[in-house]
């Protein structure tokens, strides 16, 4: 497996509340993990980097090897990691509020699981077509859902940035956790949304058929959001065939 990841703060933001890291369990299964942080002054960026650590820490103790104990050992890791972002919260006042949405992939032999929370999110490119695999949960998705507003006017909408769900805050961590089945040449994709918000679907597929190095997909990805504005920090992790992690 190939795994290559960038974050980068972008042009608007004074820090980078993003985080991101790939883990090994006992069993070699890799875990890969995105969290873009909420909230003000450093909790954002404490509560991201709680979510990465943690659940990649954890992962590396275990050692199940099938995806129905890896779904259930997911689950159980959201709650935990909710109600300790939570406890941290209660006990600083700067920290009050703060959370993080996360995407995360759990990769088998043939399979792969993917999960998250929030409106960061996991795609897959597969014989030159891009397709989102999560679901945001996000005001506006919900909106676009009762057909209130197009997926176009969900882009610029101006309530975009009100989560629905979130891992801290609230007391119940409701994470999507489903079941995908892998073919050669599949390329995962976890990212914040400082790409989507950024960059369209088009110019990622467009980007990811590219004859460059997983490395280099990132880069240019975030270069993209970047010269589209760059309004919030921007993460990108990309996986594909067989290789090693390159990070950045």
């Amino acid at each position: 497996m190939e795994v290559a990841y960038l974050s980068d703060i972008g042009r608007q933001r004074e820090s980078n509340q993003d985080y991101v890291g790939m883990f090994r369990n006992q069993s070699g299964l890799e875990f890969a993990i995105v969290a873009d942080g909420i909230g003000g002054h450093q909790g954002g960026d404490v509560a991201s980097t709680m979510a990465v650590s943690h659940m990649g820490s954890r992962f590396e103790d275990t050692s199940f090897t099938d995806p129905g104990t890896a779904a259930k050992w997911l689950s159980s890791e959201a709650q935990q990691e909710n109600d300790t972002i939570i406890e941290k919260a209660h006990q600083y006042q700067d920290l009050n509020g703060m959370g993080t949405t996360i995407v995360v992939a759990i990769i088998f032999q043939r399979q792969f699981l993917l999960a998250n929370i929030g409106d960061s999110r996991g795609y897959l490119l597969r014989n030159a077509q891009l397709a989102q695999l999560t679901e945001d949960h996000s005001l506006v998705n919900e909106l676009v859902k009762l057909g209130q507003i197009s997926e176009e006017d969900a882009r610029t909408h101006p309530e975009k940035n009100i989560i629905t769900r979130t891992l801290g805050i609230n007391d119940e961590a409701d994470i999507d956790i489903n079941l995908y089945h892998a073919q050669p040449h599949d390329v995962v994709m976890l990212c914040s949304d400082g790409l989507t918000n950024m960059v369209t679907d088009a110019q990622i597929q467009s980007v990811l058929q590219k004859n460059l190095t997983l490395q280099e997909k990132c880069q240019q990805l975030i270069d993209l959001a970047n010269e589209a504005g760059g309004k919030d920090n921007i993460t990108v992790l990309l996986i594909s065939a067989e290789g090693e992690v390159t990070a950045s």
